[in-house]
């Protein structure tokens, strides 16, 4: 699993996201505004300029030399500006336009920008032509001043998120803290329900109130479930045990015929099957309900060496060889009461998957215990675990034997794998 992040932080971070697309698409939006602005000013300027010279030149009232005159003099001394008679309509639209070249009167020699008006304008009834040039402002340098003001402010709003996250999150999320705390106290065995604090926000009380009634409902079916097991334990074995006395005693002291015998020595073996499966069912049941709870520290040698001399006659039977590398005195935690059984169903498999003369090799260590045996073919490791499927035809088990050892496994939190090389069955299990 990899690195877990809290769930205001995912939400900061994807807001801080969108806040800097945000201002990263404003910066052309703002260089379009000022440009806009700017030389819509700039046109109202011109147009000024322009009104007040067609007026300031008809009120003086000059003859035509002096007018003239005037004119080379303005063209000289007003920079920006031309005059000149033209032939155009007076009633000619005027003419807006942006032109690039050098400012001649500017010290540095880079290409500016003018803002440029071409107006037809009346003076002493002749149609002159006045062209009015102003410099516009750098908008570039504008909009870099305004995105960099942006973004400093930006960043104290993120660090003022930062900050305010942090000490809210604290007093935000602690009715959810309160609740998972006592969510992780919970233990199903105790039946016992648990009152969660009352909280002002909406969502964490109603989350509250769904865990109580789903809490509720859990410990209802678990009690209804554990009753049905402890019955179960009682009310089946019981009579199958009465049923495999009578037939005991059917065989001990009546008279039967051959196949009177038989029929009931199958029915024997079938009542003795039903009452393994019986008895595993139950057992699968009580893990899978937690109810072994007991754990303690365990000699894991000692206890393997144990069920070694217990199967010693099955060993015998089918004249297996046994090697063995235990490690001594390994400890781990867990119930042993599981841990036995979980040894020794791997011990019968190991047994029933052997063939006559085999070899079954157990291996103790740090890196895990190791149970093989050999055998001639691989088990399907897709229904391995799998209840009631059985690997073999000449097996004799329930089915049953490693869905067990698979469940006290994740009981015990440890991993169980299985390989089949060179004619060789293998289970590994991982503390």
């Amino acid at each position: 699993m990899g690195r877990m992040n809290k769930l205001l932080n995912k939400s900061l971070k994807s807001f801080t996201i969108y806040a800097l697309i945000v201002l990263a698409t404003s910066v052309p939006a703002y260089y379009y505004l000022v440009d806009s602005i700017w030389l819509r000013e700039l046109d109202e300027h011109n147009e000024i300029v322009a009104d007040r010279t067609e007026n300031e030149l008809n009120k003086l009232e000059l003859t035509v030399t002096e007018l003239n005159q005037s004119i080379v003099l303005w063209n000289k001394i007003q920079p920006g500006t031309n005059l000149q008679k033209t032939t155009l309509d007076k009633n000619r639209k005027d003419s807006t336009y942006t032109v690039l070249r050098k400012n001649p009167y500017a010290a540095h020699e880079d290409i500016d920008r003018f803002r440029g008006l071409s107006r037809v304008i009346e003076i002493n009834g002749e149609a002159y032509l006045l062209t009015v040039e102003t410099n516009v402002e750098e908008t570039e340098e504008t909009v870099v001043a305004i995105a960099i003001l942006t973004f400093f402010f930006f960043v104290i709003l993120v660090v003022g998120f930062l900050i305010l996250n942090r000490r809210l999150s604290v007093k935000l999320w602690q009715p959810f803290k309160n609740t998972l705390t006592r969510l992780k106290a919970f233990n199903l065995n105790s039946q016992t329900s648990i009152t969660f604090e009352n909280s002002n926000i909406l969502e964490f009380q109603e989350l509250n109130e769904a865990l109580n009634k789903l809490i509720e409902h859990t410990i209802s079916v678990y009690k209804t479930q554990k009753e049905f097991t402890e019955n179960a334990s009682h009310e089946l074995q019981t009579p199958l045990a009465i049923i495999k006395n009578k037939l005991d005693i059917l065989l001990q002291k009546e008279t039967l015929t051959d196949r009177q015998y038989q029929i009931i020595e199958d029915i024997n073996k079938a009542l003795t099957r039903v009452s393994r499966i019986n008895k595993n069912l139950l057992l699968l049941a009580k893990i899978e309900n937690h109810q072994f709870d007991g754990s303690e520290i365990i000699n894991l040698s000692e206890l393997i060496e144990q069920c070694l001399e217990q199967f010693k006659e099955h060993f015998a039977n089918k004249k297996l060889s046994i090697q063995t590398e235990i490690e001594k005195d390994f400890f781990i935690t867990g119930n042993k009461i599981l841990i036995d059984i979980l040894i020794s169903n791997l011990l019968l498999n190991a047994i029933r998957h052997n063939s006559q003369n085999g070899i079954v090799r157990i291996s103790l260590s740090k890196t895990g215990l190791f149970i093989s045996n050999s055998g001639m073919k691989a088990l399907e490791t897709e229904n391995l675990f799998k209840r009631f499927k059985k690997h073999s035809d000449q097996s004799s088990g329930s089915g049953l034997g490693l869905a067990i050892v698979e469940q006290i496994c994740k009981r015990h939190q440890w991993t169980i794998a299985y390989e089949f090389h060179q004619e060789t069955h293998t289970f590994k299990i991982n503390f």
